[in-house]
């Protein structure tokens, strides 16, 4: 009989699994791989989990929900746009420094066949529906222009932190980072970011 796994030995496998989908992706990870980095069997893991499908979609469940806390950290008690996109680009950078697995992870779905459509609604569901929600009541309150679509300009943000997420998240995205930026610090991505959707979303110069 297989010994019980204490919590945490259960969380490594997670974080080892997340580490083996963002490197090779959901199609191409081997659950051989994953449990020789957490210091198992592969018996162990199929245990807890039925089979690589299941082990992929538990460890995405467990990066969204990380992911939607600190979204909605960044947009809970915010008044207004500026605030609540200046939080949510701060928080994007972090999060990425501290969880580069995770985005290595969302990028590998990218460009994955299988499941594209159940992982897209998966991730970008929430995201969507927040978004789109905050930009909807900023121009209710006058605060962007009302000639915009919430909900397109709202791809138009995510889109500005998907790509934000990698290149703090993804080696190829760094150097690209680099290429384009030389060595500016964190502040002044923030700032010129900020200045970047203002100046979009309200027609006025910052």
């Amino acid at each position: 009989m297989l010994k019980k796994l204490t919590q945490e030995q259960q969380d490594q496998i997670l974080e080892r699994a997340i580490e083996e989908f963002g490197k090779n992706g959901p199609e191409r990870a081997a659950v051989s791989e994953i449990a020789r980095r957490s210091g198992v069997s592969v018996g162990v893991i199929y245990k807890y989990y039925q089979n690589k499908e299941e082990l992929f979609d538990h460890c995405l469940e467990h990066s969204i929900e990380l992911l939607s806390e600190v979204m909605n950290d960044a947009v809970s008690g915010e008044t207004t746009l500026e605030g609540t996109f200046e939080k949510l680009i701060r928080a994007c950078i972090t999060f990425s420094k501290e969880h580069a697995p995770y985005i290595q992870m969302y990028h590998a779905i990218t460009h994955t066949r299988d499941g594209a459509r159940r992982y897209a609604q998966a991730i970008e569901a929430l995201t969507a529906s927040t978004y789109t929600r905050v930009l909807k009541q900023a121009q209710q309150d006058g605060q962007i222009r009302g000639d915009l679509d919430p909900g397109i300009c709202a791809m138009f943000f995510d889109n500005l932190l998907m790509m934000l997420h990698f290149s703090y998240g993804c080696d190829y995205y760094r150097e690209r980072m680099a290429l384009y930026c030389g060595n500016t610090d964190d502040e002044q991505i923030v700032r010129q970011m900020m200045l970047f959707a203002k100046g979009a979303l309200t027609g006025k110069r910052p």
